[in-house]
């Protein structure tokens, strides 16, 4: 575990499930029971979403439950229930949202300030339901209605304690949702709950907004911190947990993988080794998702499982290109030993990839493909953080003994001046480099092994080609100097081969 989380005591005999896993799995397993949570966020934030994902996981569970709704009226929730396919039969709603009859001039209080009826009056209403129904689990829908009502920050204050001690010796779970309408934290109320989950909304240039959210405290128990991505769709909140590598253990020795073409494989020693992540570097078009394609090929012929996300190329793209080189991978996804996903970057936050990808290693995929790099960047809000990232899903791939591939594009063709969006180069075990060189009046192409840090690999420079609907990796081109400039010279013994402008010898 990472050093922040903190440490479980003797009085937390027993969690309560939220009804979202991802939730539970960064709360270590849900909420400790009897206790008043604060759930904050702006409006769209999904408060009200999983508040009645809660409260509908305790009624399948037989216990009794109650929504208190002091903003939303029971045909409002009824919609938004119906949104995800839910049925609130189980749920009790106590709607407090004021009758039409009491919006008449007649029905408005004259001789009392409106704060000091209205207030008491909410509260023992909501207090008769809770001792009515005896409910395990409840809902308060929001708290910027009783902070209205009480006028001032003191009275506010003791109505919330007083709410905190009720609940607190009647085997009852609460949930306090806040829309932050106040403008700014509420650092007491923050202080007086037992935990406080804070949801948010970032809006981004192109795309989706992005919704990550933190647990700011939970008293007295351990929690995943930092900030979780989720989303919220049909069936209710999905939420994504941080990954953090050191919490899964090394499961695998180390053996080599091979790519279904001998060249290539005695340019790196004999394959790639199992747990380790290569990166195939080089310009746009130079055959980087083909091989790439080769190693899921190659493995679901062995009979295990590969799995490619593609950021670049559409579905239908990859699978024509694929087939047209005669590499067979329709046959290979309808046998469901090969999954390819199409990823759409603004569609997309981080967290839902990585918790994509660990969700095809827990199927028992041995080889991940990140086609490409590229496009992962597109779905980060940052440079840095990508790289937090990727070290982290890097790590956790290794550990679990996964084949990781990931293709990076760089800016240019041909020439020396070639360079990358970012460096991750350092975080890769192994580095395989492609490039353009010209020769004879056309242009081919080359791949070297930059580094394996698992093994040795061979120095020289092979010839990629796409012949005959055939990849093929010819022999080291021995005869020119200068290959990766992109302007070789030829330094043979026979110009023949250089006039004829023939690939190299496969």
């Amino acid at each position: 575990m990472n050093s922040p989380l903190k440490q479980d005591t003797k009085h937390d005999t027993r969690r309560v499930r939220t009804g979202v896993s991802g939730l539970d799995d960064i709360l270590s397993g849900g909420l400790p029971s009897n206790h008043l949570y604060l759930i904050e966020g702006d409006p769209g934030t999904g408060k009200t979403t999983l508040a009645l994902q809660f409260l509908l996981e305790g009624a399948k569970r037989g216990e009794n439950v109650l929504y208190v709704t002091l903003s939303e009226s029971r045909h409002e929730l009824l919609g938004v229930a119906a949104s995800h396919g839910w049925s609130l039969d189980a749920v009790p709603i106590f709607e407090m949202t004021p009758q039409e009859e009491e919006l008449s001039p007649e029905a408005q209080y004259t001789v009392f300030h409106p704060s000091e009826v209205e207030l008491a009056d909410t509260i023992s209403s909501v207090l008769k339901q809770v001792d009515q129904l005896q409910p395990t689990r409840v809902v308060f829908d929001s708290l910027s209605e009783l902070r209205m009502l009480a006028r001032d920050a003191l009275r506010y204050r003791r109505q919330i304690l007083a709410l905190k001690r009720y609940f607190s010796g009647r085997n009852c779970t609460a949930l306090l949702l806040d829309d932050r309408t106040a403008g700014t934290q509420d650092l007491q109320l923050q202080s007086i709950a037992h935990g406080v989950l804070m949801l948010q909304n970032l809006g981004r240039d192109f795309g989706i907004n992005r919704r990550r959210m933190e647990v700011r405290k939970l008293r007295g128990s351990r929690f995943r911190e930092g900030f979780h991505d989720y989303v919220i769709e049909s069936g209710g909140v999905a939420v994504f947990p941080r990954l953090i590598a050191s919490e899964h253990n090394p499961g695998s020795s180390r053996t080599p993988v091979h790519s279904g073409l001998d060249e290539l494989d005695s340019l790196l020693g004999g394959g790639i080794d199992t747990g380790t992540s290569t990166i195939l570097m080089g310009p746009a078009g130079c055959g980087k998702s083909t091989i790439a394609i080769l190693y899921c090929i190659s493995a679901a012929e062995r009979g295990e499982l590969a799995a490619l996300f593609t950021f670049d190329e559409t579905l239908t793209t990859l699978v024509h290109r694929a087939e047209g080189l005669g590499i067979s991978v329709r046959k290979h996804m309808d046998s469901g030993k090969l999954l390819i996903r199409q990823i759409d970057p603004a569609e997309i936050s981080p967290g839902e990839f990585v918790q994509s990808v660990r969700e095809r290693v827990e199927a028992g995929c041995k080889i991940i493909v990140i086609d490409s790099l590229n496009g992962f960047m597109n779905a980060m809000p940052g440079e840095t953080f990508l790289i937090m990232q990727m070290h982290e899903l890097l790590s956790y791939l290794n550990q679990q003994g996964v084949v990781t591939i990931i293709t990076l594009a760089q800016h240019g063709i041909i020439g020396t001046a070639m360079n990358a969006p970012v460096d991750i180069s350092y975080l890769a075990d192994s580095v395989l480099l492609f490039r353009y060189f010209e020769a004879a009046g056309k242009v081919r192409q080359a791949l070297s092994v930059l580094k394996k840090r698992t093994g040795r690999h061979e120095r020289t420079i092979r010839e990629l080609s796409f012949v005959k609907n055939r990849v093929q990796v010819g022999a080291p081109l021995q005869e020119f100097e200068g290959v990766l400039t992109g302007v070789p010279r030829f330094v043979g013994n026979s110009g023949e081969q250089l006039s004829r402008g023939k690939p190299g010898p496969s």
